[in-house]
């Protein structure tokens, strides 16, 4: 009886202990990497790093100086040298850690590792990146932060920089219109497309810029931001009336940039090479970011009228594609197929447009079309994504470089309650006056305790 009162004694609370850290790791990964998964990984990196550097193929031997002084000190056999390592930082995904290469390496032979690394230390995943020449960082994730996405609390955001969704290595995504400033987006239904244009409206809802929008789904999409909006068009015929405007506000900000500078009137807007950005702050236009949500209904066409509307939409498109970003015009275009079998002119739209993010799609040649002409070996990772996880996406832009993004979870309404709330931060632009969309009263609701009153009679 006592050997089992003893053995209930230890054993009990290694069983609560076992299941605690089984159930944290199930429900609360993060909770579970901070108490066990961290100090864990931690141990193995400070013990086998030498020995798992080796393994890897990353040490060199020693200079002839290092060696003559081991055996002149110790007195022991010289052993390979391995990078030197930095200090190990932890995050709340993971932890970093800096590695000095040694003479005669490179920053891909330690990204060819990454793998291997990953297995003897424990960890979720591993990534490299270059921090300066001779020096890499290693990021460390311990456990999938796609599964429950958590933008991090400090974020290198600002004016036209909003942060949208996490990438794979625990970083966030920084939509930055400065940088990259048109987009090409493609998701079938269901794969999280919309919520990541929530996020972009969001986000830009608190920032001076104007927002136009168009949505041919009769604003279904875009219609629920509209006290933030200062455009909206809700079908073919509307878009064909508000591009032409963006057009021609387009050319009065170039005309603006001539006067500044002192430019011949006549000069063709083509060979000016400065922009907005350049003007004192006191006379810049405000940045407008027009959203096209479904752009394959601007190219569906059923007469011959339509099929020169379509024409004349998709030129004015590519106007504001080509020249718009000098203006602080820029596009954010969305849809769940975008090629060359759409019309005339989508190939050379969809050139334009420099980043491109490809939710989950119905086959690979949609994967093609957003991917495959700047990193044909992220097709398959865009194809690659499971039904199970919307928001999720691969990401890239005409440099080749390409990563796993997933966007969090942001209803409609609060999306929606954002703009209502912003919505006295709406620029003056008289040329857009006439398309800024109609705000629905909002009913007030009744306390509880109020009684209607009641005429008094005699």
């Amino acid at each position: 009886m006592s050997e089992l009162l003893n053995l209930m004694e230890v054993g009990g609370p290694v069983a609560v202990a076992g299941g605690g850290a089984a159930y944290l790791r199930a429900k609360h990964p993060a909770a579970f990497w901070c108490s066990v998964g961290l100090p864990v990984s931690t141990a193995k990196l400070l013990v086998s790093y030498g020995s798992v550097m080796d393994s890897c193929g990353l040490t060199v031997q020693p200079s002839r100086l290092r060696a003559f002084a081991v055996r002149a000190t110790t007195r022991r056999e010289v052993r390979p040298v391995p990078p030197r390592r930095g200090i190990i930082r932890p995050t709340s995904t993971g932890m970093r850690l800096r590695l000095r290469l040694t003479p005669g390496q490179e920053p891909q032979d330690v990204a060819a590792s990454a793998e291997r690394l990953r297995h003897a230390w424990g960890v979720h995943a591993v990534y490299v990146s270059e921090v300066k020449p001779g020096v890499v960082e290693l990021r460390l994730v311990g456990f999938d932060v796609f599964r429950a996405v958590r933008m991090p609390r400090k974020t290198a955001g600002g004016f036209l920089r909003v942060p949208v969704a996490l990438r794979e290595d625990a970083t966030a995504f920084i939509r930055d219109y400065r940088a990259i400033p048109h987009q090409l987006t493609l998701g079938a239904t269901l794969s999280g497309k919309s919520m990541f244009l929530r996020h972009l409206v969001a986000g830009l809802a608190p920032q001076p810029v104007a927002l136009a929008g168009i949505d041919c789904k009769r604003g279904v999409e875009l219609a629920p931001f509209a006290p933030r909006l200062s455009a909206l068009a809700t079908d073919p015929e509307e878009a064909a009336e508000l591009l032409p405007m963006l057009v021609r506000l387009m050319e009065d900000r170039y005309d603006l940039i001539k006067a500044r500078q002192g430019i011949a009137p006549g000069r063709p807007d083509e060979e000016i090479t400065s922009d907005i950005w350049g003007l004192p702050e006191a006379e810049r236009p405000v940045p407008v970011v027009l959203f096209v949500d479904e752009v394959a209904e601007l190219f569906l066409v059923a007469t011959k009228k339509d099929e020169q509307r379509r024409d004349e939409m998709v030129t004015q498109l590519i106007r504001l594609a080509q020249l718009g970003r000098a203006a602080g015009i820029y596009l954010e275009v969305c849809g769940q197929r975008f090629g060359a079998e759409l019309g005339k002119g989508a190939t050379m739209l969809r050139a334009q447009l420099t980043g491109r993010v490809c939710h989950r799609v119905n086959d690979e040649p949609s994967a093609t079309m957003a991917l495959g002409d700047i990193a044909p070996e992220a097709v398959s990772a865009a194809c690659a994504i499971a039904p199970e996880r919307p928001g999720m996406a691969v990401v890239g832009d005409t440099s080749g470089g390409w990563s796993r993004i997933r966007t969090p979870y942001l209803s409609m309404a609060d999306a929606a309650a954002v703009c209502a709330e912003l919505a006295h931060l709406v620029p003056e632009l008289p040329s857009l006056d006439r398309f800024r969309p109609a705000v629905p009263a909002q009913p007030v609701d009744r306390p509880a305790g109020l009684v209607k009153p009641r005429p008094v009679t005699e």
